[in-house]
């Protein structure tokens, strides 16, 4: 008799099989959610998005393809970020080198509800399913109004490590060790866009399905351990064996230890308690609703293995962040999608009536959403934070026209305008700190400071002011 495969990382759901039109309602909502992230390619910066697309543009101007530069400093992160912008801001134009930027964050949020339908459909077979997670996914509010888009490298990254939980999983769940190749290659390409995290994220994972019988026969084979060796040994090469890349092994290793300093009592009491109130909001509607339904309903655990694996990964996962002194959400995005399994699960065995009760409210979120990126982000970027940036930028560019102009300011704000002035000066250097010595210039700082000049004009930006200074012959020059 042919052996069977045991059913803990796969099964059926039998209890709420939609009918065609629901799966091409759910279908419909997808792709509108998926449009609905087009609006914020024309937004203007937000928070530190200039960052990788500064960084990006240095690297590109100086040749140098390893190391990720910011006003001629080495950041010490690691550049597949920036490997993507650099190609597609090259052939559109620097000048649309945030767009650009943002373009590969939606759609590596758009890839991981791809990989999300995908995965849904191997372990439950039900293709209405796969949609309506998917769906749940880029209706939470964290991705669907703020992180999904934001040129940040987390979506990426998150991208990245969920397609190789999500391919070990498979892997483990039906037996086949050749999804481990994929498993390892997203694995490294997500320490190459962010940091070692990714590790403990896939590590935890692994834990997880080694508790199933046919996940300890895939994992503990001779060909999925060769090859997490090499996933073990690829950071190791990166850090060790380039040269320019000396010290950024110990940088990244701080910056991790750095979260888990105590902070002081009532703080950490705050983060203890503030930061599951934080998740929930983020996840909602889905995670919300998948609570209230599966406390109404009586939705139980033991029922649906791939139920129990999903939130046994996530909470794993979840932990470190929740007790760490620092740990701040966006940490978790890579967490995002296996939530969106576990709700859209949990509603889905709710039975016909929650998950058309949970479709509504997810329509709702993605009518507010419209509402929120063609009407309300834009007022607020014209009226209070966002068009003040790039206006800031063209008048410093008329003044210092012909002059040397600097940059020292690294706040949110001061980057943002930096990042415009490389960009409307383009094919001109971009900016940089100012050299040790220098008699006639400005320099854009984040105060006043009459060791390194003297204030020439005052920018209000929102909440940041941002001063444009001046030494020796240039602030004659342009008055």
């Amino acid at each position: 008799m042919p052996r069977q495969r045991p059913h803990i990382a796969q099964g059926t759901m039998n209890n709420c099989q939609s009918p065609m039109s629901n799966t091409l309602a759910l279908r419909w909502l997808v792709i509108l959610a998926a449009v609905s992230f087009a609006p914020a390619l024309a937004f203007y910066y937000v928070g530190e998005e200039a960052i990788f697309p500064i960084s990006a543009l240095e690297m590109w101007t100086n040749c140098d393809w390893i190391r990720q530069h910011m006003y001629g400093a080495n950041l010490q992160h690691n550049p597949l970020y920036n490997w993507l912008i650099i190609p597609f801001a090259s052939l559109a134009g620097w000048q649309y080198m945030l767009p650009v930027a943002r373009a590969i964050t939606i759609a590596s949020t758009l890839a991981t509800a791809g990989i999300l339908g995908w995965l849904t459909r191997r372990l439950l077979h039900d293709r209405a399913l796969a949609w309506f997670a998917a769906l749940i996914y880029l209706t939470m509010a964290d991705v669907a109004l703020y992180r999904g888009w934001l040129a940040y490298v987390d979506p990426l990254f998150g991208m990245f490590v969920f397609g190789a939980v999500a391919a070990l999983w498979v892997a483990c769940a039906e037996e086949r060790p050749r999804f481990i190749v994929l498993a390892v290659l997203s694995l490294i390409c997500a320490f190459m866009s962010k940091a070692f995290t990714a590790y403990v994220f896939y590590a935890t994972a692994a834990f997880v399905l080694l508790f199933s019988a046919n996940g300890r026969r895939v994992l503990l084979s001779p060909l999925p351990i060769a090859l997490h060796v090499v996933a073990v040994l690829a950071p190791v090469a990166w850090l060790h064996w380039v040269p320019v890349n000396a010290g950024q092994g110990t940088r990244m290793f701080s910056e991790i230890v750095a979260k888990l300093l105590p902070a002081g009592p009532w703080q950490y009491m705050q983060q203890l308690a503030g930061f599951p109130t934080e998740s929930l909001l983020r996840m909602s509607p889905a995670l919300p609703l998948a609570i209230y339904f599966a406390w109404r309903r009586g939705v139980g655990l033991k029922g649906d293995p791939v139920l129990m694996t999903a939130i046994a990964i996530a909470a794993l996962s979840y932990l470190p962040y929740w007790l760490a002194p620092l740990g701040a959400i966006r940490y978790l995005v890579p967490v995002y999608p296996l939530v969106a399994l576990a709700a859209a699960i949990v509603l889905w065995r709710a039975g016909e009536t929650a998950v058309l009760s949970s479709r509504r409210w997810l329509g709702g979120m993605l009518v507010f959403k419209v509402i929120a990126v063609v009407l309300l982000f834009p007022y607020y970027q014209s009226h209070y934070r966002g068009e003040n940036y790039a206006l800031a930028a063209r008048d410093i560019i008329a003044l210092t026209a012909g002059q040397p102009l600097y940059v020292t300011d690294v706040s949110a704000s001061g980057m943002s305008v930096a990042g415009y002035i490389d960009a409307y000066m383009q094919p001109a250097p971009p900016l940089q700190v100012p050299p040790a010595a220098w008699e006639s210039g400005f320099v854009i700082a984040y105060e006043e400071d009459a060791k390194l000049g003297q204030t020439f004009k005052h920018y209000p930006l929102a909440a940041n002011d941002l001063y444009l200074l001046c030494r020796g012959a240039a602030c004659a020059a342009t008055r």
